[in-house]
């Protein structure tokens, strides 16, 4: 069984909500990969009698704690206070860390103010964490059955601090035997549609099966335990990416860098030696944006309405027939911008159903590359914001599934 690690997050600003608890995502992460499990985050305010109980409950049923935040200088930080009298630990003055703490002063010609030295107190028998990004040490303990360890919430400082001075040491302190997590990123289709699609695969109980909808992705995530057969793995995997099909843009194995819808083009882009142009008007240049920085987007236009459009370009713009407009906008397009491929991305509905969350409008999406076209028609709806995301999107992915699979499928009609 994998260790128990339980993350505690301390600071009225986290419990009010007036900041973000990214650590404890951050930090959970980092965990799962090793090979703990982790049970639970807390968030508690500057109250100490509030810090002191979870600390004691932590150490009863956790085999690992770490705690961020609360080491500061000021009468709000209580943390090293609150470790003292959960386990009748006294402070000791470190001089050490009170002259690693002075030097961050002198380095920046700084007068160090005298309530930094509050700083330097430690637990008796602490393990003291060095900070080199910052005035806090952070410390480690044992108590009982658990090793609890405190780093400073700021996560410049929080985040090297846990991957030079903890990681090195949780493989050493803990048995671990990490459970592989699989993420199937998936784009077009809805978590139901996925879980209706795979219903005819038998996965096995000891496999953990979940999903996360965001509006860039749904993923499908497998948590193996650590002992599961590496070939059964790779064919439930397969099977599953098989049901799929072009839905699919990533499969990601724990440990691998993560890759989104941009970043999935921007490879291919680079890898084919591809170059694009795009025009678009319901995503307004977010399609562009998305591909910030890409050499491979040699123009990109945006604008409304569809008649100035035409008139720029050179073509009568038919409303009636807003793929062959596309058609002959991609085709003035690639004149134009010298690029190997066009995208061109128009839409049905108006300014009014644009704006109005309780209208629709209707992409139509066209892509001009090696001398033939590529269609696909969308329908979205919700607020004007989401309107304009998942028309980047969905052309995004257009593109995507050209070059991953060499065409779309011809005209694909989705609700989104």
């Amino acid at each position: 069984m994998n260790p128990m690690l339980e993350i505690f997050s301390q600071g009225e600003e986290i419990v009010t909500g007036q900041t973000v608890d990214t650590n404890a995502a951050w930090l959970s992460q980092q965990a799962i990969n090793l090979g703990f499990t982790v049970t639970r985050h807390t968030a508690v305010g500057d109250k100490l009698e509030d810090l002191v109980a979870l600390l004691k409950e932590i150490a009863r049923r956790a085999d690992c704690c770490i705690c961020t935040g609360g080491l500061g200088p000021t009468i709000d930080d209580l943390t090293a206070e609150a470790v003292a009298q959960a386990f009748a630990l006294p402070l000791v003055f470190d001089e050490m860390a009170f002259a690693q703490i002075q030097q961050f002063f002198i380095q920046r010609q700084r007068v160090m103010p005298a309530l930094n030295r509050k700083q330097a107190l430690l637990p008796l028998g602490a393990l003291r964490l060095d900070n080199e990004w910052g005035t806090a040490p952070g410390f480690a303990l044992q108590y009982g059955g658990c090793w609890l360890v405190f780093l400073p919430g700021v996560p410049s400082e929080m985040k090297p601090m846990f991957l030079e001075k903890i990681l090195p040491l949780l493989p050493i302190r803990f048995a671990l035997n990490p459970n592989p997590l699989v993420c199937i990123k998936t784009f077009g289709i809805g978590e139901s549609d996925i879980q209706q699609r795979i219903d005819s695969i038998k996965i096995p109980a000891s496999v953990q099966l979940g999903f996360r909808a965001s509006l860039m992705d749904v993923q499908t995530k497998l948590l193996f335990p650590s002992g599961f057969p590496k070939p059964e793995r790779t064919t439930l995997i397969d099977s599953i990416v098989g049901l799929l099909g072009d839905a699919v843009f990533s499969i990601e194995h724990q440990g691998e860098a993560s890759n989104d819808l941009p970043g999935v083009v921007d490879h291919l882009m680079g890898k084919g030696q591809h170059t694009l142009a795009v025009l678009e008007t319901a995503s307004q240049g977010l399609l562009a944006s998305l591909c910030i920085g890409a050499d491979w987007l040699l123009e990109s236009g945006f604008g409304q309405p569809l008649e100035r459009i035409g008139q720029k370009m050179g073509i009568t713009i038919d409303k009636g027939n807003l793929y062959e407009t596309a058609k002959q906008l991609a085709v003035a397009l690639q004149k134009t911008s010298q690029a190997e491929f066009t995208l061109v991305q128009l839409y049905a509905g108006g300014n009014n159903a644009f704006n109005d969350k309780k209208q629709s409008i209707t992409v139509y999406n066209v892509l001009l590359a090696k001398g033939g076209y590529q269609q696909t028609t969308h329908i979205i709806a919700g607020t004007i914001k989401r309107k304009q995301n998942q028309a980047a999107l969905l052309s995004l992915d257009m593109l995507r599934r050209y070059l991953q699979f060499g065409q779309v499928g011809g005209e694909i009609g989705l609700k989104t």
